[in-house]
């Protein structure tokens, strides 16, 4: 897989074939993009798929107890 959707993953992601319609959908998803010179909407896999780094494990905070 490549660092940015091809034209027909951004089709298939967004429903939409039309430039503006996919930007505008984009939008309503949240989704990171940038337009490029030609006036297509850029999106990186990363964007998509989500970090690929493991969540690292959170440990629980010691907290002390009070004596009241």
């Amino acid at each position: 897989m490549g660092m940015f959707l091809t034209p027909e993953e951004l089709i298939d992601y967004t429903g939409r074939k039309l430039k503006s319609k996919q930007i505008e959908a984009l939008r309503k998803m949240g989704v990171p993009f940038r337009v490029n010179a030609c006036g297509r909407p850029v999106v990186t896999t990363l964007a998509v798929e989500g970090s690929r780094q493991p969540t690292p494990a959170v440990e629980p905070q010691w907290t002390p107890k009070l004596h009241g």
